[in-house]
């Protein structure tokens, strides 16, 4: 009996020191986990014709047929696709846009006004499609702002900010953000480019 209890006590001992190692992941992965568990809607395309798929798929499921647009590379995907476009911030229509840089320690995707002109996240749609690159992939919010600085040079971009919640939960319970929820439904096209 003695020497089932040593084996048992051995295990349970393995066990919760395993629980205790940091866990390394790489910077996709860790964004992945982070932004799925706030709620995003990740969809890893390989080739422009999947980007292409996964759009039309998001349009039908929703039935949305407008989208917001104000970036002047990304109505390429939608040619074979009918919906239509407006570069108006005023509508409520789903808003399709690029970001700077997608923060793997958080689950965060950083916009600045070169996507969300002067416009706060509060006052555009509830509803985002984010296209973005894997070269994007930035450890921290430091090195996001670092990458900023480094890609704009002295023409830095302002209104940088982040969307850090993906469900449509209005209520925050943080004083310091009464007024400013950072919530959208947010689907977030990742293009494998390295």
């Amino acid at each position: 009996m003695n020497f089932l209890k040593k084996i048992f006590k051995t295990t349970a001992q393995e066990k919760e020191e395993i629980k205790q190692q940091p866990v390394n992941l790489s910077l996709d992965d860790n964004f992945v986990h982070h932004f799925i568990n706030k709620g995003g809607k990740f969809l890893y395309c390989t080739n422009k014709d999947e980007v292409i798929s996964n759009l039309k798929n998001i349009l039908l499921e929703n039935n949305w047929k407008k989208l917001i647009c104000t970036d002047i590379d990304l109505p390429k995907f939608l040619a074979k696709i009918d919906v239509n476009l407006t570069d108006s911030l005023k509508t409520n229509a789903p808003f399709f846009t690029t970001c700077e840089h997608l923060i793997a320690d958080k689950g965060d995707i950083l916009f600045s006004s070169n996507q969300l002109r002067s416009k706060k996240l509060t006052e555009l749609s509830d509803h985002f499609i984010v296209y973005a690159t894997t070269s994007q992939f930035v450890k921290n919010t430091g090195e996001a702002l670092t990458g900023i600085k480094t890609n704009f040079g002295g023409n830095i971009p302002t209104n940088i900010s982040a969307v850090k919640k993906y469900t449509l939960k209005k209520n925050d319970d943080n004083f310091m953000n009464y007024g400013n929820s950072n919530s959208k439904n947010l689907y977030l096209l990742l293009f494998e480019d390295l």
